[in-house]
């Protein structure tokens, strides 16, 4: 039997009143138990609070339990994840994957967000009494060869590492009977495209395929007729940034009050992000703030996966209140309570702003998205936010100004310096044999070329 069009399940029979008075005084369903999910997953989700669905879920859940190909449109923190977590579990409970030959795969674009999903999924795959894994570069080949080798029921797994651990004899896709890519845009961005179309080649042609993205353009629509059959499309975000609960300002500042400006915006009190174009100029930045008493994690491609973990453990629990990020490296981050996102250096374009202030206004919070702009920047920027269909507040400010506090909630820093912690400085480490050295302020390599394996 094949899992894609599985029928829906017929009205349960209606039980005469005048027999069984009782029936009629029970409470209909709400919230998740509505849905149809399984007790344990309903004890889980309340015991972590989570009670009622969002509006992604409330549409999606209902055709992945029929077994229908569902496409998902929604904007980064509108939980995707229990979309397609909570029903993707329900149907496989009660299965025992065979050793290296995984029953449902999660496609992720980056480290931090494969671990993110897989933190989500495996208690509740434990209820079930399931097994869900990550397998991602940057990270030992011999646990997750392990795991494999025990049977993994639920893979979330980077496109590189997959392909590398299929290559090795470690893992076949021939009995996935789900598979999710979620954050489809991104991957295609980051130029997995190929990658994932070669991974999805692999899965049974009969099996269900779901597919999240925050857009759906000419890349993702080409997964889309390839790999999906009548899939039933869900769109519960406006394409553009439009968020209510998320309010956008573009700073005029002068040239040679920049760095003040930045210094107060990080010494605010609630949890922030700053985002600039490349990998030097992350370690640069923390580096000053260090010298005005402001403690910055940095997150970028070039540092080891121990420290990019490490990094974003101590900004999701609270040890440290500012992260300075790349795009690329910040494509997992996704942390609540992110109440300013900062835009250091202008985007490149309208995705990437889209992108950058999406780690803001998640699952229904307010948060405020700033652009720093220079005198020159000024026509370029102007124009992209109109491509991202945004509009922003514009404000001349100088570092000691009371508009900049208002908005920001901008403070002067301590001054008193703090000792970082001794970072990696990847563009000084000797390159991999076989390998190019990476240049300063590049932060992964471009398309993949013939022959060449990408780790993400």
């Amino acid at each position: 039997m094949t899992l894609r069009h599985a029928p829906r399940l017929a009205p349960a029979h209606r039980t005469d009143p005048r027999t069984f008075p009782s029936v009629l005084d029970q409470p209909e369903p709400a919230g998740f138990a509505a849905l149809g999910l399984p007790r344990p997953l309903l004890r889980t989700l309340g015991r972590q609070e989570i009670t009622e669905p969002f509006p992604i879920q409330l549409a999606t859940i209902p055709d992945v339990l029929a077994g229908r190909d569902v496409l998902g449109r929604g904007r980064t923190g509108s939980g995707k994840t229990l979309a397609f977590g909570l029903p993707l579990l329900t149907r496989l409970a009660g299965a025992k994957a065979a050793p290296r030959h995984p029953e449902a795969l999660v496609l992720v674009p980056t480290r931090e967000l494969a671990m993110q999903v897989n933190d989500v999924l495996a208690p509740l795959a434990r209820e079930l009494g399931l097994f869900s894994r990550t397998a991602v570069g940057g990270t030992s080949y011999d646990k997750q060869i392990r795991d494999l080798r025990r049977g993994v029921d639920v893979l979330v797994a980077t496109p590189g590492r997959l392909a590398d651990l299929i290559e090795r004899g470690e893992c076949s896709l021939d009995r996935i009977r789900i598979t999710v890519v979620d954050e489809a845009d991104q991957m295609c961005d980051l130029g997995f495209l190929p990658d994932v179309t070669a991974l999805l080649a692999q899965t049974p042609p009969a099996g269900q395929r779901l597919l999240f993205s925050a857009t759906l353009d000419k890349d993702v629509d080409s997964l889309v007729r390839q790999f999906m059959t009548d899939p039933v499309t869900h769109e519960v975000d406006p394409a553009s940034s439009s968020v209510s609960t998320m309010a956008h300002h573009l700073l005029l500042v002068p040239p040679g009050e920049k760095g003040d400006i930045i210094a107060r915006i990080a010494a605010r009190r609630g949890r922030t992000i700053m985002f600039v174009r490349t990998q030097l100029a992350v370690d640069r930045l923390v580096e000053q703030l260090a010298v005005v008493g402001v403690v910055a994690g940095g997150l970028h491609g070039g540092k080891s996966q121990a420290v990019r973990t490490r990094t974003l453990a101590e900004f999701r629990e609270g040890r440290v209140d500012v992260l300075v990020a790349t795009d690329v490296a910040a494509r997992g981050i996704h942390v609540d309570g992110v109440s300013l996102v900062v835009h250091i250096d202008p985007p490149k374009d309208a995705k990437d702003y889209l992108h950058r202030a999406g780690r803001t206004a998640r699952a229904g919070e307010s948060g405020t998205v700033v652009t720093l702009v220079l005198p020159r920047q000024r026509a370029g920027t102007f124009s992209l936010l109109e491509r991202a269909g945004v509009t922003a507040a514009r404000t001349q400010v100088r570092a000691a100004a009371p508009e900049l506090a208002e908005v920001t909630g901008a403070r002067e820093p301590s001054g008193v310096p703090v000792v970082p912690r001794p970072a990696e400085a990847p563009h000084n480490r000797p390159p991999r044999a076989g390998r190019p050295a990476r240049q300063p302020g590049q932060d992964r390599p471009a398309g993949r070329t013939t022959g060449v394996r990408r780790r993400p």
